[in-house]
């Protein structure tokens, strides 16, 4: 039915039908279980149908489904919003913009960042991924295909090289390179070809998602702030991926002491009902009435499921246990990598962690195949886990899954990681 009906541009990891979902559990049509180690791309930060946010959504939906926040007013949005700003990092005045993904959180950002600046240029980084929508895509850098035949796309987007310190594109090694990447955008971009003074933002991912969870030094984007502010280039945050207690912190940015300009975050915030948020400082959102919209942004049950999340993530005390347990995931896949030639590279914060894999560690060559091969087995055994970048197994379990339930995951994926470390 699938390939009779729906579009091909789809990318399905495996053949998984998924028929219904439990805490960190997701059962298919034949009645199999599996722990979910990508918490449906990563959208279930507090498991899947948490009792609180199905009954906030539940009581939303027997009040009021929809009336368009775009034309008049919902309590739910405002009470939204005020949450948002306590939690979004930076102590300054705030301004909320709602839409319906993440892509939309984005372009909402770009015309924000044009309308105020006055600038018609923007800035994003290799191996970054914005959206596939015409504007957002036009930021995003992660695969080709993402690309492919879209062309023309927004102009006057240029992408910087980004801080992949396993994979330095000038071939140096932290620290002693100076974070040379940094200063290669001012004297190789700004003083060569791209007028800073015509830039309206730089759009970064804290810990790059779709392009392999990387982690840059915990000191790099204040030498990229730094830069930014030297020639009043706005810094937007795409926290779609990394937002919501995901990496131990409300959000990616506070591990590096950054507050950006605009933030944009998505996927889990409703626990995958769709909705996307746009935070940006207030004074930055001085566009005028009509300027920007979207009928669905805001809904009133998305905007209830949203509160709900942000609740239980606050009573549960998720935070903490998303750092507790993202440090025994790291140390165990730590142990497995002394052992296992296969992998390159172990990285992330909280429970956002790409484990690299590679045909050889001296040339780092992308095992590609053996990424595959490696999800394949581990879904087979029981555990939802998918790849990202060209080689990386990512894994992103609920923030709130059981102890007993992450090392069962883990076991199986070591069990697959070893198989195919041995036939490589």
């Amino acid at each position: 039915m699938d390939k009779e009906l729906i579009s091909p541009s789809y990318g399905r990891f495996y053949p998984l039908v998924v028929k219904s979902g439990k805490g960190s559990i997701i059962t298919d049509m034949d009645g199999n279980e599996y722990i979910d180690f990508n918490s449906g791309l990563v959208c279930m930060n507090v498991g899947h149908c948490h009792p609180k946010v199905v009954s906030a959504v539940q009581r939303q939906a027997e009040k009021l489904l929809h009336y368009s926040f775009t034309d008049f007013y919902y309590e739910e949005a405002e009470d939204l919003a005020q949450t948002f700003t306590e939690i979004t990092p930076g102590h300054f005045r705030k301004k909320i913009y709602y839409g319906n993904s993440g892509a939309e959180a984005i372009e909402a950002a770009m015309k924000v960042a044009r309308w105020h600046s006055k600038r018609p240029r923007y800035m994003a980084f290799i191996g970054g991924f914005h959206g596939r929508t015409f504007g957002s895509l036009s930021l995003t850098g992660s695969k080709p295909v993402q690309r492919r035949r879209f062309a023309p796309l927004l102009p006057e987007v240029t992408h910087v090289p980004f801080a992949n310190c396993y994979r330095c594109p000038f071939k140096m090694t932290y620290p002693e390179c100076g974070m040379y990447c940094v200063d290669f955008i001012e004297d190789m971009y700004f003083k060569k070809f791209l007028p800073p003074e015509e830039v309206a933002a730089l759009f970064y991912e804290p810990i790059q998602g779709e392009g392999g969870y990387v982690v840059p030094p915990e000191d790099y984007f204040l030498r990229v702030k730094k830069l930014m502010d030297k020639y009043g280039i706005l810094m937007v945050a795409d926290e779609v991926q990394s937002g919501m207690g995901r990496t131990g912190k409300w959000f990616a940015s506070e591990h590096f002491k950054i507050q950006p300009d605009i933030l944009c975050t998505s996927k889990a915030v409703a626990s995958g009902l769709p909705l996307g948020v746009t935070v940006a400082r207030s004074e930055l959102m001085d566009w005028e009435k009509g300027s920007h919209a979207s009928t669905f942004g805001g809904n009133p049950v998305c905007c209830a499921a949203a509160n709900a999340v942000i609740e239980i993530i606050k009573e549960e005390d998720l935070l903490a246990g998303a750092e507790k347990k993202g440090k025994y995931v790291m140390k165990r896949m730590e142990e497995l990598q002394e052992n296992c030639e296969m992998i390159g590279d172990v990285r992330g914060k909280g429970l956002m962690i790409g484990v690299e894999l590679v045909k050889n560690r001296k040339t780092k060559e992308a095992a590609k195949h053996e990424a595959e091969e490696v999800m394949i087995r581990s879904w087979r055994k029981g555990v939802a886990v998918i790849t990202s970048g060209n080689s990386t197994i990512r894994i992103a379990p609920p923030l709130n899954t059981p102890k007993e339930l992450l090392e069962k995951g883990l076991d199986i994926i070591e069990e697959s990681l070893k198989a195919v470390n041995k036939e490589l």
